[in-house]
């Protein structure tokens, strides 16, 4: 490929050369042929004119006294002009007078007539020049003399001048090629070597290398330099951006290994909640529940109420531990993302909840499909969480309604779950989305608290947004996007 573009660029510069030689030479021999031709025409004119001019006064006498003899005598003496093919003396009325002829058939040809107050006049053609002249005598005109010569001189001295100006022509061509070959050494040669150069840096990735300098002080070696510094900025930046690379990858693989710790924690510190913390609550539960099948006549009205106390506390406090456990498996969880269809969730879920309280009155309403990209196990906790929410905050209302669907805001895709429940107020909307805040009262609503937290970390884990709008006693609506789709 290297050898393709040298040869390239040598060629197109010796055909340059060539070319500029080539044109130059045939303008300067067509501006000389064309110098050449328009004098050796004045001069074979001034000939002429001068021959005629001679003829006329040497022929006075003749045309006066009649005497056509000594006429042609005097044309006679045009043999030694080897370029004059025919001649003549006419009278004014243009009647011949005397003719010469070099060759039978050159006879005379239409004279040209002669411009007003003019003495003289010629007229070219292809082969011939016609010229005629007045015969003066006193001032006054007694007849014309007639000149035609012929036009072979000129052809002759074309051709010359076209062999000359060929080979003028091929040795100018032969010398501009040797020329050329010095020029490209200056010249085509560091071009060839820079564009090489840069052909080697753009498929290596190496940027150490460097064009050598011509050593001159034109603009080819303030190309050459200007591309060698810009090849030494770029290896001290790609320098400095490795080693970034190498520290950013340091600084991950801590990261990593500070986190994996960090998770090797938290697992340990959830299995110790999950049975250092649940072995004493299950004690505490079972021993209440003796206390309360087999000794519940021997307490009064007081001591029963402590222990039905103690026994809901205790499963309270279960219930805060599941949540924790759950709300930690949700952070630590490994995400396998696929295709999924999140009104085939909520119709699932609806359906249960149905199930479980069919006295109750709710209009459920989803799309036939909405599908999207994601864990399947974290998106179905974040569908139950806010359907349980949505299911838990309309229960006071004698019909409800609850809706799943989905919607356009700022070219993104939001779904939401809205109903017609208590609502929020919306001065406490911060705290709605925080572990443990509650926005109602667990007379109220039961619950702890965690649901939302576990949806906004599940989102939030999808690369996506969650957010809440709403109004006491209004009805609330949850929203939430999805990160990149793949």
């Amino acid at each position: 490929m290297a050898t393709g573009r040298t040869r390239s660029i040598s060629t197109r510069l010796t055909m340059m050369n060539m070319l500029v030689s080539g044109v130059a030479l045939l303008l300067a021999c067509a501006g000389f042929l064309a110098y050449d031709q328009i004098t050796f025409r004045q001069g074979l004119v001034r000939t002429l004119s001068a021959q005629a001019q001679i003829i006329g006064s040497n022929s006075v006498s003749a045309i006066l006294f009649n005497d056509p003899q000594s006429a042609s005598q005097t044309l006679s003496a045009l043999k030694s002009s080897t370029n004059i093919s025919s001649a003549g003396i006419l009278t004014l009325d243009r009647r011949p007078f005397a003719q010469y002829a070099r060759e039978t058939g050159d006879e005379m040809l239409s004279l040209p007539a002669l411009p007003g107050g003019e003495i003289e006049t010629y007229r070219f053609g292809s082969k011939h020049v016609v010229l005629i002249r007045e015969v003066l005598s006193e001032g006054k005109p007694i007849g014309f003399v007639y000149l035609r010569a012929d036009l072979g001189e000129i052809s002759q001295r074309l051709k010359r001048y076209a062999l000359i100006a060929f080979s003028v022509l091929l040795l100018s061509l032969l010398a501009a090629m040797l020329i050329s070959s010095r020029f490209r050494k200056s010249v085509a040669q560091p071009i060839i070597e820079l564009a090489e150069t840069a052909r080697k840096v753009s498929r290596d990735k190496d940027y150490s290398v460097r064009v050598i300098p011509t050593g001159e002080q034109n603009e080819l070696a303030v190309l050459i330099d200007s591309f060698n510094e810009m090849l030494r900025e770029i290896q001290h930046r790609d320098s400095a951006l490795q080693e970034a690379h190498d520290e950013l990858e340091e600084r991950v693989f801590e990261r990593t290994r500070e986190l994996e710790s960090s998770n090797r924690e938290l697992e340990a510190f959830s299995y110790s909640v999950s049975h250092d913390l649940r072995a004493p609550l299950e004690t505490m539960n079972g021993f209440s529940y003796v206390l309360m099948k087999n000794y519940a006549d021997k307490l009064d009205a007081s001591g029963q109420q402590s222990l039905q106390s103690i026994r809901a506390a205790a499963r309270r406090m279960a219930e805060l531990i599941d949540d924790l456990l759950n709300l930690s498996r949700v952070t630590t969880s490994t995400m396998r993302r696929e295709e999924i269809d999140l009104s085939a969730f909520a119709r699932s879920i609806m359906e249960e909840l149905c199930r479980n309280e069919p006295q109750r009155k709710v209009e459920f309403i989803a799309p036939a499909k909405a599908e999207t990209y994601g864990d399947a196990r974290l998106l179905r906790i974040a569908m139950e969480n806010l359907l349980r929410n949505a299911w838990k905050y309309t229960s006071q209302h004698d019909h409800a309604r609850i809706e799943f669907g989905n919607e356009t805001k700022n070219g993104r895709t939001a779904y939401f779950v809205k109903d017609d429940g208590s609502g929020f107020d919306a001065r406490s909307i911060d705290r709605l989305f925080q572990p443990f805040q509650r926005l109602h009262s667990a007379a109220e609503f039961p619950g702890n608290g965690i649901g939302l937290a576990t949806v906004k970390r599940i989102i939030q884990k999808h690369g996506g947004e969650v957010w809440a709008e709403g109004a006491v006693e209004k009805g609330a609506s949850f929203y939430f996007t999805l990160g990149a789709s793949r």
